[in-house]
Formats: C-alpha cells, structure tokens, sequence
C-alpha cells in the first residue's frame, strides 16, 4: 500500500471500526496530514522511516510556531494512535512517538454560571416558537449535563416519560441513560407540538431549525451566544459553559462525584475531579471573604 494511502485506511478505522464522531475523525486528519506534510519536508518519505527524533524535531517546531501546549498535546496524541495503527497492522516496527512529551499546559479551571445567573435564563416569557424551542434546549444541556454534540443528535424517540428519563449516545458511541427534571419536561411539553408542525415527513430529531430538519450545533452555539448578550454575561455563553455548571453545581450540592462521573459520561474519573477544584475555589473565595482570621 502506497504511504499515503496509509492516512486514508486509518481514518477509515476510525469511522467505521472506532466510530468516532466526525468531530474527533476532522481533529485526527488535521493533525496527521500537517505532520505529513512537516516530515516530507525532511525527505522523509515512508511512515517506517519516523524516528523519535523527527517527532522531537516537530514538537519543537511547534512550540516554535505558538501552538499552546494543550494543542501540541493533541497533536501527539493522534501521531502515537496512527503509529500505534500502523504497529498493529505489522507496517512499522516501533512507535517513535512513545516517550516524547509535549509541553506542559497550565491546569485552568472551567468558567462556571452562578445559580442566580442560570435562573435568569429561564425567566423568558413568551409564546415564540424560537424561544420554546431554545428554552428547551437549555433545560437539557443545563438540567442534564449535555454535550453540544449530544443535544443536537437527540431524537423525539430517546425519552421514556412514564419515568423521566432519556438515552443519549455520548463520546466513543457509548450510550447512557439519564433522568430528566420536571421543568425539563414542562418546557419539551410546550416545543413539542411546534416541533410536529415544523418538522418535515420522517424527520426524527427532537430539535430542529425554522426549516424542519434537525438543527446544526453551529445554530445552537449562535442561540446561546444570543442569549448570553441579551443577559449580559460578559464572558459569554456556550453549550460547554451550561454543562460545566450543571457539573459544579450538583458536586457542590451532593458531593457524590461518582453520581456526576456517570451523569457526564466521564470515562475516566480524572475528567471530573477537576469539578472538585472549582469546588474548593468557591469554598476558600467563601472563606477569603467571610472569615474574620482570613481578613488582612
């Protein structure tokens, strides 16, 4: 197989045997055809003639082009995947990319709403088709924690209501059940009959644009930017923001970070102890401001 037919058999792995979204497939063919390109730069013409010194060469490069570390982080992590592909399929005897580090990135904490600013989100009154249907739309990625990408591939069919709960197919086509509230369930109430006189014949999604098919993220991330300006968030409002708080806010009140693990779909456990950070920095900012000892 020609070197560069090589790229196109791993995305196709991807797809069809990782199933990854074509978000996460897109990041991977970014990633690997720019390295493709730097290494021919360096005649370096066939995936076996990688050495960890041309990755070492490439991070520097990087680093030396201002990517952010959590970008040049990305960027070997889909290298050490292709070779570990390429190993797998007997192409290539080592992968060079074990053992390189990228910079290190500084740890930020997720910006989070406070309750009283989610609550204005929710005081809109009006009969607007727009506004019902982004209403709803809220209630699920703040009350249940969603990913954009997850809302948007939601289908009417999903929701059980005899017990208030729905499936979502979440990262790595893994799919969870999760509950709903009752104020969720009042606001899809009042979208789904416009719902059924928007949609077009056999359209499934449970939320879709003025044309009747289902609507886009770029659509939804533009609703809540809209919404974010008409309360005054200065530091604006995303999809990835609401699911954030949903996070921050549960931790805070259960403490149970297993239960929001699960809720989120958080493989890895790590992914939501950065909640219990944002935590502690709402205690101690408490504790700054209150305690008489912590006074200067």
């Amino acid at each position: 197989m020609p070197e560069r037919q090589w790229l196109e058999a791993f995305f196709s792995y991807l797809k069809h045997e990782k199933r990854y979204s074509k978000h996460t497939s897109s990041a991977y063919q970014r990633d690997l055809v720019a390295f493709d390109k730097y290494i021919a730069s360096q005649n370096v013409n066939e995936w076996s003639l990688v050495t960890v010194h041309h990755v070492r060469q490439y991070t520097a490069y990087l680093h030396k082009n201002d990517q952010a570390p959590k970008s040049i982080q990305r960027k070997l992590s889909s290298l050490r995947r292709f070779f570990h592909y390429l190993m797998r399929e007997n192409h290539v005897d080592i992968n060079p990319v074990e053992g390189v580090r990228a910079p290190k990135a500084d740890k930020t904490l997720p910006r989070v709403l406070d309750v009283d600013q989610v609550q204005a989100l929710f005081t809109q009154n009006s009969t607007d088709p727009l506004l019902l249907r982004d209403m709803a739309m809220l209630e699920l990625l703040y009350g249940c924690g969603l990913r954009l990408s997850e809302l948007v591939s939601l289908d009417v069919d999903d929701f059980d209501y005899s017990d208030y709960s729905f499936r979502v197919t979440g990262k790595g086509d893994k799919t969870r059940i999760l509950p709903f509230g009752k104020m969720a369930l009042l606001a899809l109430n009042k979208w789904i009959p416009i719902l059924k006189s928007w949609a077009v014949e056999n359209e499934r999604a449970l939320f879709i644009s003025k044309k009747g098919v289902r609507i886009s993220p770029r659509t939804v991330q533009s609703r809540l930017q809209f919404w974010g300006k008409k309360q005054g968030l200065t530091t604006g409002l995303h999809p990835h923001r609401l699911r954030h708080s949903f996070a921050s806010h549960l931790l805070e009140s259960s403490g149970d970070i297993r239960s929001v693990q699960e809720l989120l779909g958080h493989a890895d456990l790590s992914s939501t102890q950065i909640y219990t950070q944002l935590d502690y920095q709402h205690l101690a900012l408490v504790y700054d401001k209150a305690h008489p000892r912590a006074k200067k």
